[in-house]
Parts: C-alpha cells; structure tokens; sequence
C-alpha cells in the first residue's frame, strides 16, 4: 500500500509542475517578467521532490508510472487552467458578405471596439472587421457575431497590447 501512496504522490506532484510548466510558458511569452520566474521557482522545487522519489526507489514501476501519468494528466490541467484564466488578447478579423455594418453595430453595442478596414477578396470589394479583445470574452464576440452571420469568416490570433486603450480602460 505504501508504495502505490508514494507512486500518488509523485502523480500529484508532476501534475502540479506539469500545470506550472505551461502557466510559465504563457507568462514568459507575454512577457511577464515577475511572474514567470516566480512560477519557475515553484515549478522546479516541485519536480525536484518528485524527481527524487522517483529515483530513490527505482525499482518500484508504480513510481514510473506516477511519473510518467502526472506528466500527461498535468498538461491536460495546464491547458485547461490556462484556458479558464484567459489571460491576454485576440486580435479577430471578421469577414461578412452582407452583413459587416449590423456585425459591427451590434459589436459595439456589446462593448467591443471595432474598427472596418476595406478589402480585396476573390470576388471583388468587401470590408474587414477588426477588433482587439480580452480572451475571456471571445465566446461572448463570437455569439454576437453568430447571431448576425453564421456564414462570416472568422480569423483569431493571439495578441499582445503595446499601448492604447482597450473597453475604456488601460491594459
């Protein structure tokens, strides 16, 4: 029994290091230069305390596969924690046929701020909507968006805000 407890152990501990591993990985690309590092330090000490119950009993497989599961369970819950924090922005483009003015009005009646930039498609002239927004509001401006124009093309990319005001208020 002690050794299946100490291969649980190992198990929580990888996904907790696991799931810090990818919370620093988004931090370090958003340049979050406190916050990282202070993530790694945690991160670290924890793989090392299970590193070293891995090692010290070698020949108990439980502790391999402790291990070994923590690690994939742990980035599992790192996508989803990162998902669920939603830190930073998206830059979205939406493309509509017919329908870009009642798209954008309803936008910004929604609080998105929308900036149209005319377009060459394929098929002749059209407009471009454009918009930063918080990632914890894409589902919100893509329900918004469906509503009007089920058809619109949709563009999401990862962004980071230099400068400027974004819903009223600074970064």
């Amino acid at each position: 029994m002690e050794l299946l407890i100490n291969a649980l152990i190992i198990f929580g501990l990888r996904i907790g290091d696991v799931s810090l591993g990818t919370l620093r990985t988004l931090f370090t690309v958003q340049g979050k230069k406190v916050l990282a590092p202070v993530i790694g330090v945690f991160e670290s000490l924890i793989w090392v305390i299970a590193i070293k119950e891995v090692f010290a009993h070698l020949d108990n497989p439980w502790n391999i596969a402790g291990y070994a599961g923590g690690f994939a369970t742990g980035t599992l819950v790192g996508i989803l924690l990162e998902q669920k924090l939603a830190i930073g922005f998206h830059q979205i483009y939406v493309i509509s046929k017919h329908q870009t003015d009642r798209i954008a009005d309803a936008l910004r009646q929604n609080l998105f701020g929308v900036t149209i930039i005319p377009g060459e498609g394929g098929t002749g002239g059209m407009a471009i909507i454009t918009s930063m927004i918080k990632r914890s509001r894409l589902r919100e401006f893509q329900k918004v968006v469906d509503g009007i124009d089920t058809d619109a093309f949709i563009s999401i990319q990862n962004a980071m805000l230099y400068r400027g005001f974004l819903h009223g208020a600074r970064k």
